[in-house]
This record gives C-alpha cells, structure tokens and sequence, in this order.
C-alpha cells in the first residue's frame, strides 16, 4: 500500500471573487463555500471568518478541526462519512498544509467543545494556535441540543468536513511543492532484513463512552462502541479513515486534523526499517463496561501477539475511565512479553499533587504524560472573539464554571476546557520536567 500526500504550504488566507491557490496564498470565496456549508437543511447560519497566529483572538467553541485536503486519484475523503464507503490509503491526496478549518458554535457550547487563543499565554496550550485557522461559525435548529451538555455537534462536523474538501479542490489539478510518500508492506513481503528488527505496534484507544450514536469517533463510518480490536495499515489512518467524536473533554480529544496527522504514527513509520519493524496500527476503543473493557484489552493482546509484537505504543484518547482500558491493555501486552510506552494525559489537580490516573499499574513504568487537563489557567481578554465567550460558563465547557468569565474579558478556566491541548498523538509542543 503507497499513500502520496502531496504538500501546498499556505502562508495566507483571504477572501476573493475565486477559490484558489496561488504563490502561498489560499483565496476563498466566500459564498461558493457557504453552500457548501448549507447543504445540510440543519444549519441555518453561518459564516466563514479567519484567525491567523499572532492575532488577539479568542476561539470558542470549538467543535472540530479538519485539515483541507483532496482526493485527486479517484478515491474519496471522510470514507462512510461524508463520502460512500471505499478503502483509502492508497493513491494521491492533496492538503492544504498549515491550515485548518475549524467548526465553531455561533452560539451554544457544551462539555466536549474548547476554546484556542492566537496569541498570549493560552496560545501555547495548543498546536491550533499555529495555525491559519479557516472558523466555520453556524448554528442550527436543533433546538433539542442546546440545553443538552453533550451535544453530537453533527451538522456542523459534518460542515467542516464538506467545506475542508471544497477547499482542498482548489489544488486537485495543481503540482505540490514537495510529497511524502508513506509504504506499508504485508507482512508476508518484509525483508528478512525487517522482519529481523523488533516488532512494534501502534495502539489508538479511541473515545466510545457514549452508548448512543453519533458522539463517538468513527472508523469508515463505523461507532468505534461497536466494533472490537481491529487492525489497520497506517496508511489508512493518515488519509482519513478515521473521523473525530463529539464526545469528550476539549483538551483530550483528538481531532480530524491530528488523525491524519499523526506525529507518533509518523515517527513509527520514519524508524520502519532502520530501528524497527514497525507492523501496523491496532485501533482499540475506550469503554464503560468492565467487561467491555477487558474484552478489548484482550482483543489488542491477541492482536498485538499474533503479528509477533515485541513492542508497543499506546496512546488514550481522554481520561478518568477510560484510564482503566488504558492500564488493562497495558498489563495485558506486558504480560504477553510486549514492552509498552503509554501516552496519556493527567488528571491531578490544581495543585498537581492528586493519583495522576484513576487506575495505576507497576507494569505502568514507562508513560509519557501530555499535561495536567486541572492546571488553572488565567487568560487576558482578547481584542475579538470568534464564537460566543458566553458559552465557557453558561454551556458547561469542561473547563469553565459560573465565574468563568470577567467583566473584562478575561477568563479563568482549567486546562481541560482548551481545545486539543493534550492529545495524546504528539501534535503539541508541550513538555514535561521530571523534579
């Protein structure tokens, strides 16, 4: 399997009379892109504004982040989702590289939505903020979910996806400035010379805590709460097989965005055939059952086993319960001769002085944590927000409460309500000093 994804840096995004892409500079017109947007009878309002790095903007709430992108050799994005169901992670993608469009409630928030500054002391909590960020701000007349803290977000999701494709057309006929180009072999064709290097698997535990669908993240189309342990090409996973859930604490989630561009999958995939054999990607999920929880773990140890593992990576989408699939798959691939490095986020407080995980393990000795999602964050007031500030404390954002918001703008908040900031597949820039 041969995955192009060919690379057009945008340095600038502005509006204009057509969409396209032209010496760095990415055009959009706006109206085109609206009825893209209003394909979908749910969404009733909307408009496209754009936050660029630096400006004093403030973002909330945030739904999702999608990097724009093409299919130009005949396959789809967003496989089952927005697209008829085909294999991907083959042929030619274009992307629109240091972009994102970002979907944003005009007005109503809730627990799994965050917030991005582009600039000041909260900007450096997430990878967004380094972005030219493409804001789809809509609302719709769902009027069901507005009160509902766990909203599925479903219509403007789904926007952000339709309106990233709309623009990634603009370079399907174009050149890219430079290609990676991802190979993943069957087994059964690796090299001597591979399969003598350590075997090493990938394991994605995506959020499925929800029992109803549409708020859990999406393999193909599919509810990751319905399916069991499954093997995939990593290939599959960088060009879009798997679509962000509307369910869980901002800073926890993964989004689109960071699926297809996920820098521990990158990494694995640049050490294939020099430090390692790296076999593939087991994409597990995170459960509310006990018994749910232990069937998975053991899913990913036959798995893990079966394809002649020696090591593995293990990255939590969330925290609080889904810690105990986290520590069950851990001992359970420990205990099959498999040697784990966890990635996960903490839960420890204020202070940072509370049980980092709500189960712990001494098989558990090797954990790259990616922050505190308690840390209190204090916030200046920014010159001009995207979104509705209002929604932090009235809509019940992970991070905020009441007295969330001060008369001046400026925001008190806990890291778990900032968009993105943790996830554990290694797009931030944080890092962690042991004292």
């Amino acid at each position: 399997m041969k995955l192009e994804v060919g690379n057009f840096q945008v340095k600038s995004v502005i509006f204009g009379s057509q969409t396209s892409f032209n010496n760095g500079v990415l055009t959009i017109n706006k109206e085109e892109a609206l009825e893209v947007v209003y394909e979908d009878e749910r969404i009733i309002s909307a408009d496209i504004v754009i936050a660029r790095p630096g400006d004093s903007t403030r973002i909330t709430p945030v739904k999702e982040a999608v990097e724009p992108r093409y299919k130009v050799s005949g396959g789809v994005l967003f496989p089952g989702v927005t697209n008829k169901l085909m294999q991907v992670g083959s042929g030619r993608t274009h992307a629109l590289k240091g972009t994102s469009v970002l979907a944003v409630g005009k007005h109503w928030g809730g627990f799994q939505d965050g917030l991005i500054d582009m600039s000041g002391p909260g900007s450096k909590q997430t990878m967004f903020s380094e972005l030219l960020n493409i804001c789809l701000v809509a609302d719709t007349n769902e009027d069901f979910e507005k009160n509902e803290q766990q909203k599925k977000n479903e219509a403007l999701r789904w926007g952000a996806m339709r309106l990233a494709e709309y623009l990634g057309s603009c370079v399907k006929d174009l050149e890219p400035e430079d290609m990676d180009v991802y190979h993943h072999h069957p087994l059964d064709e690796q090299t001597e010379e591979i399969q003598n290097l350590p075997g090493v698997v990938y394991v994605l535990q995506l959020q499925s805590q929800m029992l109803d669908t549409g708020y859990n993240a999406m393999v193909y189309g599919w509810d990751v709460s319905r399916m069991l342990p499954t093997f995939m090409s990593p290939n599959e996973l960088l060009d879009g097989a798997v679509v962000s859930g509307s369910f869980m604490p901002a800073s926890s989630k993964i989004s689109t965005y960071q699926h297809v561009n996920n820098l521990v999958l990158k990494q694995l995939m640049n050490e294939h055939g020099e430090t390692i054999n790296f076999l593939g990607v087991i994409v597990s999920n995170l459960n509310t059952q006990l018994d749910e929880k232990e069937r998975a773990a053991l899913q990913v140890q036959n798995l893990a086993t079966l394809l002649g593992a020696q090591g593995a990576i293990i990255s939590e989408e969330g925290y609080g319960n889904p810690d105990i699939d986290f520590i069950l798959t851990y001992n359970n691939l420990e205990n099959a001769g498999i040697k784990v490095v966890g990635i996960t986020n903490e839960c420890t407080g204020n202070d940072g002085k509370s049980q980092p995980l709500v189960d712990l393990s001494e098989k558990a000795n090797a954990i790259v944590s990616t922050g505190n999602v308690s840390e209190h964050l204090k916030l200046g007031p920014m010159e001009k927000v995207i979104g509705e500030l209002e929604a932090v404390a009235r809509d019940g954002n992970s991070g905020g409460w009441a007295e969330s918001i001060k008369e001046d703008g400026s925001i008190e908040i806990e890291n778990n309500g900032m968009f993105c900031a943790d996830s554990a597949t290694g797009n931030h820039f944080k890092t962690v000093v042991e004292y």
